[in-house]
Parts: C-alpha cells; sequence; structure tokens
C-alpha cells in the first residue's frame, strides 16, 4: 500500500459500467510510472487526472456489486456497480415491474414507424427473459394500473393499449398525438403525454380530455405521480436547462426544478425524492432531487442512461437505451410505483 497517496471518496457512491466518476484525494502522481486506477483488480481507463483527482470510466466487463477502487496502491474506497440484467433492447424511458409477480417489463422500442419481430419483454425475477407475444409498433411508455394491467403507449398511432398476459392488445385510448409518457394516479386513472405539448387524462375507454398544456418536446414525455398526488413532467430539448415540471390535480403547471440536460424517465421515493435520468453540471446519470426542489445531486453515475424504477426489494432499475442494470441500494418506491 501506498501510503504517500491518499483516496478520500469516490463520486457517486453508485455507477453503471461504462460511467464516468470522480475520485477524489491527495498525492496522485499521473505521470508516474506505475499510475493507475484500479476497479477490484482492473485497470480503469483515465478520461482526466491531477494531483488531487481523477476522472476514471468504470470498466464495461468489470465485477459488479461492492468493489474496492483504489488509485496508484492508495488504501481502497468502495463503490457499488450495477449488475447486468439484459442488453440488446431500445429502452425509451422507464420500464416497468409487473406487480403480480415481480417481473420487469422491457421494450424494443425501434424508430418511429419502424416494424420489428418483438418488440416486449418480460424479464423473469429468476433472470429469464421472456418474449411477450404482442404484435405492438414502438411501444413507448409502459406502466402497471392499479388493478395490476399492463398499459403500453404507441407513439406511432397515438394510442394507448393494454396488453394481456398473453400479448394479447387491446386499444383503450386513441388520438393521443405523439403518444409517450404514461402514469396513473391514485385513482387508478391514466395520464398520457403527447410531446407535441398536451397531456391527457383518460378517465375510462370513452372519456379522454386534455388535462394540461406544456412545451413540445424532441423527443419524449416522461411521467410520475409524488407521493402528494400530483404528476411531475420532464420533457427533454435541446437545452442543457431544462426543467421538471410539477401539475396539481387541477391541472396548474408550475416548474419544480429547472438545470437539467436532457432529462428523461423520472421516479419517487417513499421519501418524497425524485430520481430523474438526466444530465446535472455536465455529469450523466440519475440525479436526485429534494422533495422542495432546492438541491440536486449526481446519485448514479451512468452514460446513456433513459429511465429507473423500484424494485419491492429495494433495488434500483437503472435503464439505457441498450441494457438494464439493477442496483441492491434499499431505496423504495412509493406506493404507486412500489411493484
Amino acid at each position: 500500500m501506498n501510503e504517500n497517496v491518499k483516496l478520500k471518496s469516490v463520486y457517486p457512491a453508485y455507477a453503471i459500467p461504462g460511467a464516468e466518476v470522480v475520485l477524489d484525494g491527495e498525492g496522485f502522481e499521473p505521470g508516474a510510472e506505475g499510475f493507475a486506477c484500479l476497479f477490484a483488480d482492473q485497470a480503469a481507463h483515465t478520461a482526466g487526472a491531477s494531483s488531487r483527482r481523477v476522472l476514471a470510466i468504470v470498466p464495461e466487463d468489470g465485477p459488479d456489486g461492492e468493489i474496492d477502487v483504489s488509485v496508484q496502491g492508495s488504501a481502497p474506497v468502495k463503490l457499488t456497480v450495477g449488475k447486468k440484467l439484459a442488453d440488446d433492447m431500445h429502452i425509451v424511458t422507464n420500464p416497468a415491474f409487473d406487480p403480480t409477480d415481480g417481473s420487469l417489463i422491457l421494450t424494443r422500442s425501434g424508430s418511429r414507424g419502424q416494424e420489428l419481430p418483438v418488440t416486449l419483454f418480460r424479464l423473469e425475477p429468476d433472470g429469464y427473459l421472456e418474449e411477450i407475444p404482442a404484435d405492438f409498433m414502438n411501444p413507448t411508455g409502459v406502466a402497471f394500473a392499479n388493478s395490476g394491467q399492463l398499459f403500453v403507449t404507441n407513439r406511432a398511432d397515438g394510442l394507448a393499449c393494454r396488453v394481456s398476459r398473453t400479448g394479447e392488445v387491446i386499444p383503450f385510448a386513441s388520438d393521443l398525438g405523439i403518444a409517450t409518457g404514461i402514469a396513473f394516479d391514485k385513482h387508478s386513472v391514466m395520464y398520457i403525454g403527447d410531446r407535441s405539448g398536451t397531456i391527457y387524462r383518460v378517465k375510462s375507454i370513452d372519456s379522454t380530455e386534455v388535462f394540461a398544456k406544456l412545451e413540445p418536446s424532441v423527443s419524449a414525455y416522461h411521467m410520475a405521480f409524488s407521493p402528494a398526488g400530483d404528476l411531475y413532467v420532464t420533457a427533454p430539448g435541446l437545452s442543457s436547462y431544462d426543467g421538471v415540471w410539477r401539475i396539481n390535480s387541477m391541472g396548474e403547471t408550475s416548474m419544480f426544478y429547472r438545470g437539467l440536460g436532457r432529462p428523461q424517465g423520472l421516479a419517487f421515493d417513499m421519501a418524497g425524492n425524485l430520481y430523474v435520468a438526466a444530465c446535472l453540471k455536465g455529469r450523466r446519470g440519475i440525479v436526485r432531487i429534494s422533495p422542495d426542489g432546492d438541491s440536486a445531486e449526481l446519485f448514479v453515475a451512468g452514460m446513456n442512461v433513459v429511465g429507473l424504477c423500484f424494485s419491492a426489494k429495494g433495488e434500483m432499475i437503472v435503464a439505457t437505451a441498450e441494457e438494464v442494470f439493477s442496483l441492491p441500494l434499499g431505496i423504495y418506491g412509493t406506493l404507486l410505483d412500489k411493484n
């Protein structure tokens, strides 16, 4: 052990493979012979280094779970790395847990109008990835009603559909514009986000109304209900200073937090903290925002993150466009999201 080098912290303390983390300390010698950052026993690529700070990339093929990180022979500091659950997906927002059996619904969405042979998948608790035999083009948002029924939005046709366990697709609401985001309130009323600027409230199969109007998004609307019952929405644009909108039960909108780059999927924990897949001050991953919206921090480091959700076991599921990871954090979602 090199007593002249001290590693004080790894920030953030959670990451997925390929993420950039910050190693703070003192006595680093980036140009010295034998200088290396080790994640467990695997050397990591460094994106930048000084005597007090190193930007290191979590190895793509390294170990997961809680691992030791060291710099130039220093005493180690702990980092928790997500475990890969699935790949070769095309996910564009949050995945969702089935409340009946704890399986995870994933998508292979494809580009708008693209027909793929299989677009919906069920990841069983034992790790088996099962194809859902549903004829469904461009699945975008996925969510479960309080009844346990799965609903999926189709941005190509402006539909919200119910998908049965056997893969039967039943249209539930239509004429929803570019239907992307989907969320259910505590009364199991459906809300759909049309990325061109409208939030629809779907009370029943024959009752759809405009609930709120927001600015358009270049990609999608993402939505989640807070423990207090307000609807929170992200509408990613081209700015590095996008925000999270809050909509009360009357459809009145306000800005909850501003200062995120391309905010996408979001979810609440039971304490009211909001987690958003976004970029904060140039750092990418899952951002945690306090219940009052006054503070934010990068909580999980990750590249190309598009969504997240929480399991009944306290795991955070982090989804990139292609892969899905699990982090055992002991954090539980709201009653609406806790499946």
